[in-house]
């Protein structure tokens, strides 16, 4: 079983109450920020993870009345990105929105990492939890998991499958193994791109994150059969789980914030309270949900503390799903 919700730290949104009842902040917060702020996303313009950091740059705005402004820093799963943000200035005005169980995966699946991420990392706090899914094209013939299922073993070998990211990977990986597939896993850089493979048949189904395999669902593109999270989501209870399908699958991905580590406190504070007040708002709910995940807050000392367990818990998933070390 792969699972990395094992402890709860805050979760939902009453402990937003107390992000936002935060005493008077230092006076190095109270002068921060003093220029614009980057939030750097490692995936291209269009992405899923492009439209999260786009919205929440666009709520920033108004909590720190500064221009924020979005930078695309693509390549090696994000680990470029990763790498820019640790080896920044750590005065809060650069900001990594990004999967924290990606970071977790990216630094388990490298044979030399570049960036130390539990020591060079501070999270300002969580946004989401969200799946990965079991995605098909609308015009496939396969209406269900177990459908599916069937018509792999019987294609053996012939069978395939897309990822895109270490957390597919990971789940892709476990699915195969607990359904007894042969399935070839083919590697696509962006999700984007093994769309029209999946239309035509090239590929047979894929392992998708929750932004994409929702926005095509709703297109009418594609279909998504079941979801890897070990319970049904708030926002969307109508995906079953791969557990509840009978296949003993269960990841949950999560989204944060991160800056380098030596960022003063009261920055790195005050940018929480501010990451918090977004995932909190109506909207930011709103916006969540509609990418069937659901709104996660807690502060960066809880938020810091789940990420380097993450950490340790990605090492045994790498082993699990056999995957080679990467670079």
């Amino acid at each position: 079983m792969v699972e990395t919700t094992r402890r709860t730290f805050g979760l939902g949104l009453g402990s937003l109450a107390a992000a936002q009842l935060l005493p008077a902040m230092p006076a190095i917060a109270q002068s921060f920020p003093s220029q614009d702020i980057q939030f750097v996303c490692g995936f291209a313009a269009g992405s899923g993870a492009d439209t999260y950091v786009r919205f929440f740059a666009e709520k920033m705005k108004g909590a720190a009345k500064r221009n924020v402004v979005v930078q695309n820093r693509v390549g090696a799963l994000g680990n470029i990105a990763t790498e820019f943000v640790a080896r920044s200035k750590p005065d809060g005005h650069t900001v990594l929105i990004t999967g924290g169980s990606a970071l977790a995966a990216n630094h388990n699946v490298m044979k030399a990492p570049t960036v130390d991420i539990a020591n060079e990392l501070q999270v300002i706090g969580t946004i989401n939890k969200q799946p990965n899914m079991i995605m098909v094209a609308a015009e496939a013939p396969w209406k269900t998991l177990a459908e599916l299922v069937d018509a792999m073993k019987r294609k053996g070998e012939k069978a395939s499958f897309a990822i895109a990211n270490p957390s597919a990977k990971v789940v892709g990986a476990v699915f195969k193994e607990k359904a007894g597939l042969q399935a070839v896993e083919v590697q696509y850089k962006t999700a984007a791109q093994y769309l029209n493979d999946l239309t035509s048949g090239n590929v047979d189904y894929a392992i998708a994150d929750n932004v994409l395999a929702v926005s095509q669902a709703n297109a009418g593109r594609m279909r998504n059969l079941a979801v890897s999270t070990e319970q049904r989501l708030l926002a969307a209870p109508n995906y079953p789980t791969m557990r509840e399908l009978g296949y003993d699958v269960t990841l949950t991905s999560w989204w944060g914030g991160f800056v380098p580590s030596a960022t003063p406190k009261p920055i790195v504070d005050q940018l929480g309270a501010w990451l918090s007040s977004i995932v909190g708002s109506e909207e930011g709910k709103k916006f969540l949900n509609s990418f069937a995940s659901d709104p996660w807050v807690s502060s960066p000392e809880q938020a810091q503390a789940y990420f380097r367990e993450e950490i340790k818990a990605w090492g045994e998933y790498v082993k699990i799903a056999k995957i080679d070390k990467q670079g």
